[in-house]
This record gives C-alpha cells, sequence and structure tokens, in this order.
C-alpha cells in the first residue's frame, strides 16, 4: 500500500462502456514468477502516472496491524484519509476514515466452507451502502490452467437484482524468460535486457468502435531508480522516475504532456511514501 506506483483510478478488467482492456504492463514491468496469477491478474490495468501531489505514511504495529495516513492535494482540493489493516487466520479487516467523518468498513471472512470467501462492506453514515459478496470457486464453474508457460483463465459476473450478465472475459497468457504476452486483445512485453523492457498495448472500445494504441519502456538506472516513458497514438507521452530513497520509501515524479492541448501545461505528479 505503500507504493507509488499503485493506480489512482479504479482498475477494472472490464471498463465501462464495454472497454475491453488488456494487461497493461507497460509501465509496471517485471517478471512474474512460474506464473503465479489468476485471471483477475492477467486482466489487470495498472497505471502508474499519477499526476498530483500524494503523501502516503505507513505503520506496522507488533500485532501485524497495519496503520496509514494518506494525504492528496488535486487542484485547490486536499483530502485526507486514515486507515487500519488486520489480518486474522481467516478474516481481514479493513477500516477507513476519512476527512469527511465518513467510516468505510470492509470484512473478508475465508474458508467460511470450502472453496467459498464472503466479504461484507458498509460505508458510515450511510445505511444503504451495505454490500454482501459471496464468491465461489469450482472446477466446474470457473476455467484456470497454468504451467511454466501458459496461463489460461476466463470469468463471467451476474447481477441477481436484474437478471443480467455485468462481465464475462477470457484471457490466455504466455510467459518466457525474456518476454510476456497476454491474449485478450493484444498486448507485449519484451524484455531486452536485465535494466531494459518495452512493451506495446492495443485496446479495442466496442462501444466507440475506437481503436488505441500505446508504447512503453522501462529503464533501471540502479537497483533503487526507475525510469518509464509512454507514447500513445492520441498524441499524449508520460514519464516516471521512482526512487528508493530507503528501504520501502519510495518517491515518485510524474509527467505528461498533451501535444494536441497545446495551450494547457503539463500536468506534473509528485508521491511521497514512507514505510518506517
Amino acid at each position: 500500500m505503500y507504493s507509488c506506483f499503485c493506480c489512482s483510478h479504479s482498475c477494472e478488467a472490464i471498463e465501462e462502456n464495454s472497454c475491453f482492456s488488456f494487461v497493461s504492463l507497460l509501465f509496471y514491468i517485471r517478471r512474474w514468477e512460474a506464473v503465479q496469477l489468476h485471471f483477475q491478474i492477467l486482466a489487470r490495468k495498472p497505471k502508474d502516472y499519477i499526476f498530483d501531489q500524494r503523501f502516503t505514511l505507513t505503520m506496522l504495529s507488533a500485532t501485524g496491524t497495519e496503520w496509514v495516513a494518506t494525504g492528496l492535494k488535486k487542484d485547490d482540493f486536499f483530502f485526507g484519509d486514515i486507515s487500519t489493516l488486520f489480518k486474522g487466520q481467516n478474516t481481514i479487516v479493513d477500516l477507513k476514515i476519512d476527512g469527511h467523518s465518513s467510516v468505510s468498513t470492509k470484512v473478508t471472512i475465508k474458508n467460511l466452507m470450502p472453496s467459498a470467501k464472503v466479504v461484507i462492506s458498509f460505508k458510515i453514515p450511510d445505511h444503504k451502502s451495505g454490500k454482501l459478496d459471496v464468491q465461489y470457486v469450482h472446477p466446474h464453474a470457473t476455467l484456470h490452467y497454468r504451467s511454466q508457460t501458459i496461463c489460461l483463465g476466463g470469468e463471467v459476473g451476474f447481477d441477481t437484482a436484474s437478471s443480467l450478465l455485468t462481465k464475462y472475459n477470457a484471457g490466455i497468457g504466455f510467459n518466457k524468460p525474456d518476454f510476456f504476452a497476454a491474449l485478450m486483445l493484444a498486448t507485449y512485453v519484451h524484455k531486452v535486457n536485465p535494466t531494459t523492457s518495452v512493451g506495446a498495448e492495443l485496446i479495442r472500445h466496442f462501444s466507440s468502435h475506437d481503436n488505441s494504441f500505446t508504447i512503453g519502456s522501462s529503464y533501471s538506472l540502479d537497483p533503487f531508480t526507475t525510469v518509464k516513458a509512454r507514447l500513445s497514438n492520441n498524441g499524449k507521452a508520460g514519464m516516471v522516475v521512482q526512487s528508493e530513497w530507503r528501504p520501502k520509501s519510495l518517491v515518485t515524479l510524474s509527467d505528461e504532456y498533451d501535444s494536441k492541448a497545446v495551450t494547457c501545461s503539463p500536468e506534473l505528479g509528485l508521491v511521497l511514501a514512507l514505510k518506517p
């Protein structure tokens, strides 16, 4: 949670308006050891270009409870929250209090029954925000296969209230010592050498019938500093520099320039994450 490369927006395998997205590993490149990934990871779309000012402080108690204080300045507004995460043997409790005196609680209960997980979430004082999520994995209801070089998966979401399918997707990934490729539309990442990786991503928006294409590269200046850059067909170019100036404490600088918006200034971002 202290990582600055986390996404500042919502990440979903299937976005709104039926926009199917690939694994965007262009700017979060690392070798996935032994292909230890499920389909949700295969379809994840992390974006580590953050164009605001953020400060995160993480503290870990002797009992294993994690405390996180976050401050965010966006435009002329400041947002802050304090969260705590407690992990038991089969229970995870995530509690967050923001600057508007809103309390968000999420309780995850594992192994309630074989292959089942229950997630309860609610907000105070919003009494209509309660949610109950029951996840059950069955060999005949899900599809997942992995080996040393290939990973195959699929997922289906169903809304019982509207009796409609909310998501449906499938994908296949290939892992080699020098590259990773995920096929849902087209994503390719190639590891040129131990310090340099390049990648490309193609996204098809079925609602607007538009295609978007992005190329990117990652270069490690040293074991503690990484520079990443990307260029999209919409004329946007971005760069991010992250440095681990002390163990588990990161500072990140981001910049994005839109060549089509010549009257606008480049977007700048600064993130400082501390974990004593």
